[in-house]
């Protein structure tokens, strides 16, 4: 009973949300809201995390599972959704002021922002992959309206090229969902319990190989769009950098996360029907092609909103790359960098959405001089960069040397000799176009850089979470040792 209540509260409370915005329309306390919904998927997904490790707990007749993956990618959905709508309240205040939306407008953005959180949460805690599929294309459609908000050009391009990769990636993986559905029904499995994820588990060794084969193919292909991996990574740019920066922020720091965690239980599958090699191969593949695009791309990047959508692009190839290795270190220092990539984003694209508000640009030409001009804002962009790229004390330090010794005891030193080279790039690159916004002398006739109390307040609070899961990993190191066993990853 417990655990039913906790796997629903993070379901049914942004639906409540979305709810009183469509019923009462725009109000600031609608915005509000969407906070409050976020912190009770965090609360919950805390709550689950104490709760359920090293062990799994199905409720809704097996459609809805807890465990300690599903709990830490809640933990995740939550902390980044809190940081991303307290500051949406600013944002939205902001462009109802400066006339760039209307209240319908505001008025779409708070229900479709709760409706958002609600579908990713239903990905992650689904046990169907029928119903994991659904919530993923659900993400699509809430967040298709959020990337063209401002009803721009640019905006409304960037919408339509979102919709017709990612449904065409989607479409595949209804493809592989449907064929993977043929092989767990051959294999014995009941129809109505077939595509669970717990029977596909039980039954895997008796798939058919030839057919499992094609299903893990295309449906790494088609979750790995959503995910960003290449070849269909082409809208990622495009729809973070055209999205509300709060959006921005969901999108980049945990969308991207969600659909990935959908990878690693399909992997689990594969694993057992196919043996290590065929997903282990796909993902080396995928991971290494996604780096060496989002490096390119990232050398000579001049809007530095693309920039961290392709820094995104980046984390989700040595994720991928990692997740290829099946030990529990790897795949332990895998969501310890979703973790932490997902409160790096959020300062960052929070960050951003400031200075393009100021500065009526995202030209990494047009800011200069960040650090003297705000104090605050200097440091949330030096200090999430600084942690984007692994440095020390921060947390994606220890995840990515968590993913190189892993990656080393499962005999794949040459790939992680090649991510690591690349990822030296795409550290230089990062570092040269932060360092030009943030140094510099002040031009003539540049805007102030004046940040109000409800972007500060979750700006301060992502820095200070940010180190201290750097510094402090504590429980939640052990819930991430948990997933990566659950996960059926090796010593």
């Amino acid at each position: 009973m417990i655990t039913a209540v906790l796997v629903a509260v993070p379901l049914l409370v942004p639906l409540v949300s979305a709810g009183g915005a469509l019923v009462g329309g725009w109000r600031p306390r609608a915005a509000w809201a969407n906070v409050a919904a976020a912190v009770s998927i965090l609360a919950a997904g805390i709550i689950l995390g104490v709760r359920v490790t090293a062990r799994t707990e199905f409720t809704a007749g097996h459609l809805l599972r807890a465990d300690p993956l599903s709990a830490t990618m809640l933990i995740v959905i939550g902390a980044v959704a809190t940081l991303a709508t307290w500051a949406g309240v600013d944002y939205l205040e902001a462009e109802l002021a400066d006339g760039k939306t209307t209240s319908e407008g505001a008025r779409q953005y708070v229900i479709l922002v709760p409706l958002f959180l609600s579908a990713m949460v239903l990905a992650v805690e689904a046990n169907n992959l029928g119903l994991v599929w659904t919530a993923v294309e659900a993400t699509t459609i809430a967040t298709a309206f959020l990337v063209g908000h401002r009803r721009t050009r640019q905006s409304l391009e960037a919408t339509w090229k979102y919709v017709v990769v990612c449904s065409f990636g989607i479409t595949i993986a209804f493809l592989g969902t449907v064929v993977l559905y043929f092989a767990s029904i051959h294999a014995g499995a009941s129809g109505s319990v077939a595509l669970n994820l717990d029977t596909l588990s039980a039954v895997a060794a008796h798939l058919n190989p030839a057919v499992t084969r094609l299903a893990v193919g295309l449906l790494l292909i088609g979750f790995g769009a959503k995910a960003g991996l290449v070849p269909f990574h082409t809208w990622l740019a495009d729809a973070h950098s055209q999205a509300p920066a709060p959006v921005s922020a969901l999108m980049s720091g945990v969308l991207l996360s969600v659909a990935f965690s959908i990878l690693l239980r399909i992997k689990v599958i594969s694993d057992v029907a196919l043996g290590l090699t065929y997903m282990r191969v796909g993902l080396l593949v995928s991971g290494l092609a996604t780096l060496v695009v989002a490096v390119s791309l990232l050398v000579g990047q001049s809007d530095f909103k693309r920039m961290f959508a392709y820094s995104s692009l980046e984390q989700m190839g040595l994720l991928a790359v990692a997740a290829a290795a099946d030990t529990r270190l790897a795949v332990a220092g895998t969501l310890l960098v979703v973790a932490a990539h997902g409160i790096a984003k959020a300062i960052l694209f929070i960050s951003a959405g400031q200075l393009q508000h100021a500065h009526g640009s995202t030209l990494i030409a047009d800011v200069t001089a960040v650090g003297a001009r705000s104090p605050l804002l200097g440091t949330t962009l030096a200090v999430g960069v600084a942690g984007l790229l692994g440095f020390p004390p921060f947390a994606i330090f220890a995840g990515e040397l968590a993913m190189a010794r892993g990656l080393s005891r499962a005999g794949l030193s040459l790939p992680l000799l090649g991510a690591s080279a690349l990822l030296l790039v795409g550290f230089v690159a990062i570092s040269r176009h932060t360092a030009a916004m943030l140094l510099g002398s002040e031009a003539p006739g540049s805007p102030s850089l004046r940040v109000t109390g409800p972007v500060a307040a979750p700006l301060v609070i992502g820095l200070a979470a940010s180190v201290v899961l750097g510094t402090v990993g504590g429980p939640l190191v052990h819930l991430l040792i948990a997933a990566a066993t659950s996960l059926g990853a090796k010593s």
